[in-house]
């Protein structure tokens, strides 16, 4: 059983995700939307997407029932709108990350899918990661014993550029967004929603917040710490400490290649490159390093964990549930609140429309490809 994929959106990441979808064999990409035709076709063209099936329109991307599932790519200050386009026409939906702007925007979004018996799931890629997941099963094997303390950044100099997507407050920019979703996460994964949480930040001439550092403290007596930058380089890594040892994720901790793990026994090197499916893989093209298993740097990951939870019928991920996307927005939206950072006002465009939704097409001849 092959799943047919549409993207919204043709931005980088779009790019990258359609070049993860090649390496899978039951994936097809079959349609993609754009607000302008011109760059949708640019993006067929590239990726064999027939002419007829390149939308001008989200709209008639949401239309076309041969479409199971659609990768939302757009900008997050768009994310609610248009999974809610395509969840109501009928669409499973991958929304990239962050989720949605905020709390009230995720949970709008979660029971919009509950009431459309849609699958939903937030496209936070790390954790499909091949050093995610060793991550999780050495946290739940006791490997340094009871997590403490979880610490990471996330940071790159960027120019100040107005109406750049990254300093553009009306789409959601910002480094909370964009990259300290990444260290928030993570920290969420192992601890699960903080108790309390403060926050200082810098907010650029544009308004989008900078510079930010997160504190977050849990009823257990852990803590996490995430930072995020637009001004300057930081380390671009995360440390995991138990009470008997701890975990690092190089850079890029979003998507490391590794992991250090330190115990009572000594120090371990683990090689979990995050654009392959196992390590034997790397050397499996003519010429070494093959582009076919490096294409989309590891976002693949996810889509395999998509189509395992649409096989057996489930409307969510067990790896990154819906509520927990939802608290990972009350986190964050209580770091706004925190340094000052609002977004202009939300709902300005009109409803996206309920369009009637009819099954999938289930062959070929259906789809007209």
């Amino acid at each position: 059983m092959s799943f047919r994929w549409g993207i919204a959106g043709t931005g980088a990441i779009a790019n990258g995700f359609a070049d993860a979808l090649g390496r899978l064999p039951d994936a097809e990409l079959v349609a993609v939307g754009s607000r302008h035709r011109r760059s949708a076709d640019e993006f067929g063209e590239k990726f064999g997407i027939p002419p007829r099936r390149r939308y001008g329109s989200y709209e008639d991307l949401a239309a076309d029932d041969g479409v199971d599932v659609v990768y939302v790519a757009t900008p997050a200050s768009h994310h609610h709108r248009h999974t809610l386009l395509f969840l109501r026409a009928g669409r499973a939906v991958l929304c990239e990350k962050p989720f949605a702007l905020d709390a009230d925007q995720a949970a709008e979004m979660v029971a919009t899918a509950q009431a459309e018996g849609r699958f939903l799931m937030e496209a936070m890629w790390s954790r499909f990661l091949p050093a995610y997941v060793r991550l999780r099963e050495l946290v739940a094997a006791d490997a340094i014993g009871t997590v403490v303390a979880v610490e990471g950044d996330f940071g790159f100099r960027f120019p100040a550029t107005p109406g750049e997507r990254l300093f553009d407050p009306a789409r959601g920019g910002g480094a909370l967004l964009d990259l300290g979703v990444y260290p928030v996460s993570l920290a969420s994964m192992l601890l699960g929603e903080p108790d309390q949480v403060t926050a200082s930040g810098q907010l650029g001439k544009t308004g989008v917040d900078e510079l930010v550092a997160v504190l977050m403290g849990y009823r257990t007596g852990a803590v996490a710490v995430a930072k995020a930058s637009l001004l300057a380089g930081f380390t671009c890594t995360a440390r995991i400490t138990g009470t008997h040892g701890s975990i690092e994720l190089p850079a890029m901790m979003h998507c490391p290649d590794e992991l250090v793990v330190r115990g009572l026994a000594g120090t371990d090197r683990l090689v979990l490159p995050a654009a392959h499916d196992t390590p034997d893989t790397i050397e499996s093209s003519p010429g070494g390093a093959g582009t076919r298993d490096r294409a989309g740097g590891g976002l693949h990951h996810q889509v395999r964990h998509v189509h395992d939870r649409l096989r057996a019928g489930h409307l969510e991920s067990d790896v990154m549930p819906l509520a927990e996307s939802v608290s990972v927005m009350r986190t964050l939206d209580t770091v706004r609140a925190h340094i000052g950072l609002r977004y202009p006002p939300i709902g300005l465009e009109p409803p996206s429309p309920r369009l009637p939704a009819r099954p999938p097409a289930t062959t070929h001849e259906e789809q007209g490809t």
